[in-house]
This record gives structure tokens, sequence and C-alpha cells, in this order.
């Protein structure tokens, strides 16, 4: 049990006989009243947003959840298909646990799968990915530097927008949090 002052982003609690993720939580002392946490969690079954107030004295339960490092291997158009990198055991998931992360899966990508009381709760990717570029409009000559961009379909079906000066067939490094250009890779 933590005070619900040390909640943190991120972090998964047992509240209500379900799993929550702390999306964002903000500590508040108005005037002469007492403190209080406001909390604005992702239900992990349901996916649903909630905002809740906990007092600063409340005590909640966090989740002890398990990682394993995974290896992804393929998708069969349903489901996603993971190994175990230390026990080589074969697992999978749907794509709505998954949910935008499908689009960064690249055979080989290694990802940290959180799992409670033996069931995958959440998947988390790394910070960057490369990707292949696909499609995208021919570069312009001389356009090195400018603010100008164009989209690029790349390998998982991602669309990003480039700099002018990236061709099809380039390998991109791509931002797995917003979904952006890095750098080439």
């Amino acid at each position: 049990m933590i005070s619900a002052t040390q909640l943190r982003p991120g972090m998964v609690i047992k509240f209500n006989n379900d799993l929550y993720s702390v999306f964002s939580m903000t500590h508040r002392t108005p005037g002469n009243l007492r403190g209080f946490v406001q909390a604005r969690m992702r239900n992990l079954r349901s996916g649903t947003m909630i905002e809740h107030r906990f007092s600063s004295e409340d005590r909640v339960e966090k989740a002890l959840l398990e990682e394993h490092e995974m290896e992804y291997l393929y998708d069969d158009g349903e489901y996603y298909y993971f190994m175990n990198t230390e026990t080589y055991e074969q697992m999978h998931l749907t794509k709505d646990m998954l949910g935008d992360g499908t689009q960064y899966l690249i055979p080989q990508l290694k990802v940290t799968v959180e799992f409670f009381e033996g069931k995958p709760i959440s998947v988390e990717l790394p910070a960057t990915v490369d990707l292949k570029v696909v499609e995208t409009e021919p570069s312009l000559k001389g356009a090195t530097v400018s603010n100008v961009t164009k989209p690029a379909t790349l390998e998982t079906g991602l669309v990003v927008q480039v700099p002018p000066f990236i061709t099809a067939g380039e390998k991109i490094r791509v931002n797995t949090a917003e979904g952006t250009y890095q750098e080439r890779a």
C-alpha cells in the first residue's frame, strides 16, 4: 500500500477491484482546506478513462507486475505472436490490447510485456523504432534545410511526415510515443 500522494503517471494500481493505469495526477492544497490528489486513470480491462479525487491520507494498493522481455515474431491478421527471450515460450496478443502499437511492430523487435497474475496487461515499446520507407513523393533537388515535410508510408502501414530529402527504400528512426520522424537510421 502506498499513499495517494505517491501516485505517478504510468503506475498501475488496484482500485475498486480493477486495475487502473495512472494517466495523470495533480496534488492540490486549496486554501485552508485539506489537500487532495486528483488522478486521471484508465481502466486496463475496459479502456475507459475516469477521474477520482483521493484524500491525501488515502492509501492505494499498487499492483505487483511482472515484466518480461519478449520478441515480436509475426502476425496472422488476428493475433500478434511474441516469444519470451528467456524461456522461448510463445504467446499471442490481440490488436485490441496492443492498440496503436501494432504500427511499430517489425519482426525481431524487443518489447517489454507487463503481466498481472499471469495475464498480459500492457506492452511497452522501445522509445524509437527503425522502419523502412515504402512509398513517398520523389525527393527535391537542393532541398536540404527547410520546414517543409511530405508524407511517407512505412513498411508497417504507418504514415509519418518526413523531410523532403527522404526517399523510398531508406530506413528512418520513428519516435513510438509521438509517431514522428526522428532521423535517418
